[in-house]
């Protein structure tokens, strides 16, 4: 086993509509989904699918979602031996995807607030722990210390950025947010222009970690720790949906880190397996 994701597992629902509504309104959708979501298990299959040995440990309910959740694990290969299951809901997402592919979405943790940090064994042949942020932060922290003491690197998705510090950020070797995530780490959003010096600022705030601040069509901002903010310029593709995109950068770039790729190629392929994505997904 490679890669070691700790994090959410969601069933998603997801409607399609002209556009996002507005308060008070009520829009007719053309179609709905359900889907195996959760940035835990996005990143987990993504990972798997890029061809990493992977393991999952998150919490499910004893529910129909929970049950279709662990059919999707153990149908991409990822080992579940580190799966908790609890009596109560399983988690759950709503979402949104407009007609130029944008969407919103609203989640609802049940079962995943109620991991066990206490019970989770970190494997001898673990080389990456990759977390999120959609858990409790006490698990953030627990998850951290088990992995530093086992010496593992942690890649840290900071997915969604609210509520946390410069403490929750120490021991992690790569931090990666998007530009909604990195201007609430850094308490303000940096122009168009300008990511450059908020890739500077996110190294002031994580001084012990690298830094990939994804921006969809503008590409990718990095900076490796002591080095220079650069930026990868994003490749030309068709977009039908951006649902799940970031998920599959962190899962590919994981993968294609932890097997050894240097900081820039693993971009590279990450961004590659999310342009996929984007043009491929309904």
């Amino acid at each position: 086993m490679t890669i070691l994701v700790i994090g959410a597992l969601h069933w998603d629902v997801v409607v399609q509509a002209p556009r996002l509504p507005h308060i008070d309104e009520t829009l007719q959708g053309s179609s709905v989904a359900y889907k195996f979501g959760g940035k835990g298990g996005n990143q987990a299959v993504a990972a798997a699918s890029a061809g990493a040995e992977v393991a999952f440990a998150g919490r499910i309910g004893s529910d129909q979602p929970g049950t279709e959740m662990k059919r999707n694990l153990t149908d991409a290969g990822i080992d579940i031996s580190e799966l908790q299951i609890g009596p109560d809901a399983s988690g759950m997402s709503a979402a949104i995807v407009d007609a130029d592919g944008n969407y919103g979405a609203v989640i609802v943790s049940a079962e995943n607030h109620k991991f066990d940090a206490d019970a989770l064994r970190i494997p001898r042949e673990c080389r990456m722990v990759l977390l999120q942020n959609e858990m409790t932060h006490s698990v953030l922290r627990q998850v951290k210390q088990k992995a530093l003491e086992a010496g593992v690197p942690v890649v840290f998705n900071a997915a969604p950025a609210r509520g946390l510090s410069a403490a929750d950020l120490e021991a992690v070797s790569v931090l990666i947010v998007n530009r909604v995530e990195a201007a609430d780490l850094l308490g303000f959003t940096p122009t168009d222009t300008g990511w450059e010096d908020g890739a500077r600022d996110l190294q002031k705030l994580a001084p012990g970690s690298d830094i990939i601040v994804t921006l969809g069509g503008d590409g990718v901002i990095f900076a490796q720790k002591g080095g220079p903010p650069e930026h990868q310029p994003a490749r030309k593709t068709v977009v039908r949906s951006t649902h799940g995109a970031g998920d599959v950068f962190v899962g590919a770039f994981a993968a294609a880190y932890a097997d050894g790729a240097p900081f820039n190629t693993a971009i590279e392929k990450a961004q590659a397996a999310a342009s996929a994505h984007v043009s491929a997904h309904p």
